[in-house]
């Protein structure tokens, strides 16, 4: 029998700056508008409600920046899915993929059923002006929403190129139209200034009620998201991708504004303003019609209102239709992609190029809550799952661009890291916490949606899913159980040679800890070879660690653990967490890597994000030290440098606690307090010395030039400032030719953080 050959097929990569751009602006100017004004001014005020859609805006400005970032140094299909996944590993991912994929569907049903109920509404009442019941109307409106959806399912059908052609023309056109309607409010604001008071009711109801308001429509800013599920479609995508991501934000945030200030002065105050017999407020008029507001209040500031109006809802709501409907199927795409779901996701039809199964299982999803759901519900929804979703994405930026920097090419940085993803936090727990007051039916929804995700997960997804290059692999491991309590110190295992000379100091460090080891060797595959080749790359460190088994072995308890992970920090910093590590000791051969690390680009990620205490070793040899140097300037770190002195001493080792006086420094006395027979150390084999100057880093290498050995703490400074400036302990310890052990201390909450997070 022949050998059956696999032919892969693979997305067009045919969309440009301009076709995502428009498909960003298509997925958010509309339903918010339509929607949101009516449903929400009766919340929040006229005031409230211009700042709810300006606010919204530079939140979605601040995640906006994260997915930019992301995106362009992880331009592929799945968007927030892809970027937990190598930020945080395959059950974050998943659930954000999951919660992707619902959310735009829900986002797409919305728009479905916001194009149903204003076409219908022209149709049925201002054109055949035909006096139907409301339950009728509700059902046609259904009906027509399903129609809607399946037209634009067929239409993704078509491909990428037809399905950004498409979107890029009918954006233009509801462009177009928002500008008109804002641009008509503020001739008659300038006209009729009177009109400016219906603003006087700014906030009625209190400020709390903004953060309401703001996580009802926050679905109405998540165009962005669907511009990073076109990441396996768009020419030059490192560049192309954050543009676009940021100028559609602001171009919608500038029409929400516009057109939101026109609804507000279209209402001139008056008797006819009167609804059950209550003279009302233009504001509190234009609430009363819910999700049609919008509509009421633009048809009283232009002529032929209502036809105007239903134009810009289908072309709003198609096109926005049509880019959720893109973006959860690019979503479920990207999970089947990986397996986290059946392969059948991942069928790409080899006509059209686009992924049919997906698309498939997504439409269902839009036609099930367009056609049972209510649309202020579906609405409310939408705004959730997205919010949730935005929240793990500015997590996972601040993650991988510390985890992951040098491992990445980024076509765009944001400015000012972290301080925007952290701003994006905040506000959008801040919402998500109000939205309770908005709908309870939404925050079922959404919960139901991810319970049943983690089901999917831990039934299906784990024992499913492929493994990835960004994932840590472990090659091989030996594990034998500990008793509970049992300090665990890490050696870090290059090559026998490094081990070698680091076995004297390791012993002594777990006798004095009473701790077992582990040892663990990165293997070192080159990016183009495959893992099936991995074990080609195995012997130098299954060598180095044997070579320190029959040294230690027999003293203490020993596992070991060889793994695989592109970036050889990060490998280690998850073993770490993992197996609850201690202390990590490890190697150093001097030199800085690249202008981006103080110490190296293994070294410095470690110091900076360890979960423990981390003992690196310079130039140590298997011998005896007379004469150990402790630089000292205060904190954990210098007692840590003191502890491991002791530890390290013989009975004849004279240790000095040294500092340099130059304006603020410590007094090494202060640590005395220490009994140091508990290390075999007398006390009077440790003093404390004190000098002046004005250049510490000369003053501790010319004091070091009496000793053998010097234990040093290093910086507390973050890991990022060091790419402006070198921090003097690793200065110090780059310049040192002596025997150098540089140390970190984590203590409190900060190494609980780091352990767990």
């Amino acid at each position: 029998m022949a050998a059956r050959t696999e032919v892969h097929s693979e997305l067009s990569r045919d969309l440009n700056l301009f076709h995502v751009t428009m498909m960003g602006l298509g997925m958010m100017i509309g339903a918010g508008v339509f929607l949101g004004i009516g449903n929400c001014i009766g919340i929040v005020g006229p005031g409230g409600l211009l700042l709810t859609f300006a606010l919204n805006g530079v939140v979605a400005l601040f995640t906006a920046m994260s997915y930019a970032e992301l995106s362009s140094a992880i331009p592929r299909a799945g968007g927030a899915y892809n970027f937990a996944r190598i930020g945080y590993g395959r059950q974050a991912s998943f659930i954000a993929g999951w919660m992707e994929w619902f959310a735009s569907s829900v986002a797409g049903a919305m728009y479905a059923m916001t194009f149903s109920l204003y076409t219908m509404r022209f149709i049925l009442t201002t054109w055949l002006k035909l006096d139907i019941s409301e339950n009728t109307f509700g059902l046609i409106v259904k009906a027509a929403a399903v129609a809607a959806a399946v037209l634009f399912i067929y239409i993704n059908y078509r491909g990428a190129s037809e399905t950004g052609k498409i979107g890029a023309i009918v954006t233009l056109l509801q462009t177009a139209f928002m500008f008109v309607i804002g641009g008509i409010g503020v001739i008659i604001a300038l006209k009729d200034p009177a009109r400016l008071a219906n603003f006087h009711d700014f906030i009625p109801h209190g400020w709390l009620k903004l953060a309401v308001a703001m996580g009802a429509i926050y679905v109405a800013f998540e165009g962005y998201e669907v511009i990073a599920q076109a990441g396996d479609e768009v020419s030059n995508p490192k560049k192309n991708l954050p543009k676009a991501m940021l100028l559609s934000v602001l171009v919608v945030t500038l029409t929400y504004v516009l057109v939101t200030f026109a609804t507000i002065v279209a209402v001139k105050g008056g008797p006819d303003l009167t609804v059950g017999g209550k003279q009302l407020q233009p504001w509190q008029w234009i609430g009363s019609f819910n999700e049609e507001g919008f509509r009421h209040a633009v048809g009283r500031m232009i002529p032929y209102a209502n036809l105007l109006l239903t134009l810009a809802v289908i072309f709003s709501s198609t096109s926005a239709l049509n880019a959720t409907i893109y973006s959860g199927t690019r979503a479920s795409y990207a999970l089947g992609r990986d397996s986290m779901l059946p392969k059948a996701f991942a069928r790409i039809s080899g006509s059209r190029k686009t992924p049919w199964f997906a698309l498939l299982m997504t439409g269902g999803i839009v036609i099930c809550l367009a056609g049972f759901f209510p649309i202020k519900e579906v609405q409310a929804a939408a705004s959730l799952t997205f919010l949730v979703l935005f929240f793990l994405v500015n997590v996972c930026v601040i993650k991988i661009r510390r985890s992951m920097s040098d491992e990445l090419t980024y076509g765009y940085l944001m400015p000012l890291f972290p301080l925007f993803p952290v701003l994006a936090i905040i506000c959008q727990l801040t919402l998500v916490f109000f939205m309770h007051e908005f709908s309870v039916a939404a925050l079922v929804t959404a919960g139901v949606w991810l319970v049943l995700g983690f089901a999917v997960y831990w039934l299906y997804s784990r024992f499913h899913a492929v493994a990835t290059a960004d994932e840590i692999h472990i090659l091989e491991e030996e594990a034998a159980p500990l008793e509970p309590g049992t300090a665990r110190v890490m050696l870090a295992v290059a090559n026998p040679a490094n081990a070698l000379s680091m076995v004297k100091n390791t012993y002594k460090i777990c006798r004095q800890k009473k701790a077992s080891l582990e040892l663990i060797h990165m293997v070192p595959v080159p990016d183009l070879v495959p893992l099936t080749d991995a074990d080609k790359y195995l012997h130098e460190g299954k060598e180095g660690i044997t070579e320190t088994i029959l040294y230690l072995g027999g003293h203490f308890k020993v596992n070991s653990t060889l793994r695989y992970c592109r970036n050889i920090a990060r490998g280690i910093l998850s073993a770490l967490r993992e197996k609850k590590i201690n202390m990590l000791i490890m190697g150093w051969h001097g030199r800085r890597n690249n202008g981006l690390f103080s110490v190296g680009s293994t070294v410095d990620p470690l110091l900076e994000s360890s979960p423990c205490d981390v003992i690196i070793m310079k130039n140590c040899c298997d011998c005896e030290y007379e004469n150990i140097l402790v630089p000292v300037a205060g904190g954990p770190n210098s007692r840590l440098a003191f502890e491991t002195a002791l530890t390290l001493a013989s009975k004849k080792t004279r240790i000095t606690l040294f500092s340099v006086v130059n304006g603020r420094s410590f007094d090494p006395s202060t640590l005395l307090t220490i009994d140091t027979r508990l290390y075999g150390v007398k006390p009077q084999n440790v003093a404390a010395k004190s000098v002046p100057g004005h250049d510490v880093k000369q003053a501790i290498l010319d004091e070091a030039e009496n000793c053998d050995m010097m234990v040093i703490g290093a910086s507390r400074k973050p890991m990022l400032s060091h790419v402006f400036h070198g921090t003097l302990p690793e200065e110090v310890a780059e310049a040192c030719d002596k025997s150098l052990i540089m140390v970190s201390a984590t203590r409190g909450l900060r190494s609980w953080i780091r352990r767990w997070i």
